[in-house]
């Protein structure tokens, strides 16, 4: 083991931070999305609720690894059918606009959930004092949901962290396809998935924590 750390530890921290980068940079898009999503959700307008419920359910009704595929195979093939040679993602990309999607899904749900959770009044009484429906959402709902999502923002950091190893099978060079290749030039694969696994490990017992440090000053702050 301490031969594949001398060896590979470089690449394996590296494949690391490219890990973190994904989930970061899908988690930022992904929290764009669901905020629109769940808007759509709790507002009044039917058509809107009607799209809303359709993104979420379709999207967490297909597995991530087919709309992986779906991305980085299927897209292109549609666009360059459309008249656009060349055009192509690379594995970041398409990486990122499937967890992206997919985890917009479940964040919409989140958000959704943090803003119903805040007492009706709230609403009736910002409307009260003149302001519309959306100055009402910004100033007085969404910053009072959003200390009851952050405990659950961070689970879904950590869930779309481990589903970043799916993303092996389009060859982005995260942790797992790190793994899979020392693996396969070392032949010691026992090791180099032990020291995987303790990687994927320490990061997520660590993002666990904070998760339960900051529900418990949420907690208090109530």
């Amino acid at each position: 083991m301490s031969l594949i750390i001398q060896t590979y530890g470089s690449m394996l921290l590296g494949a690391l931070g490219k890990t973190l980068l994904l989930t970061l940079l899908s988690l930022f898009f992904a929290m764009i999305i669901g905020m629109i999503f769940a808007l759509m959700n709790v507002g009044h307008n039917r058509f809107f609720n009607f799209l809303g419920i359709v993104y979420v359910d379709a999207v967490r009704g297909v597995p991530l690894i087919v709309l992986a595929y779906f991305i980085y195979f299927g897209l292109p093939t549609a666009i360059r059918m459309m008249g656009v040679e060349g055009f192509r993602l690379t594995a970041l990309q398409a990486g990122t606009m499937a967890l992206s999607m997919n985890c917009g899904a479940y964040m919409a749900e989140i958000i959704r959930a943090g803003i119903e959770s805040v007492d009706r009044g709230q609403m009736e009484a910002s409307r009260s004092l003149g302001l519309n429906y959306a100055k009402s959402m910004q100033l007085v709902v969404v910053p009072q949901a959003i200390r009851t999502m952050i405990p659950s923002i961070i689970n879904q950091f950590i869930i779309t962290l481990k589903d970043t190893s799916i993303l092996s099978v389009i060859g982005f060079p995260e942790l797992t396809n790190m793994g899979k290749t020392i693996s396969g030039n070392t032949f010691k694969s026992l090791e180099t998935w032990a020291i995987v696994g303790i990687m994927y490990m320490v990061v997520i017992i660590t993002l666990s924590k904070i998760a339960k440090r900051v529900e418990r000053r949420v907690n208090r702050g109530r």
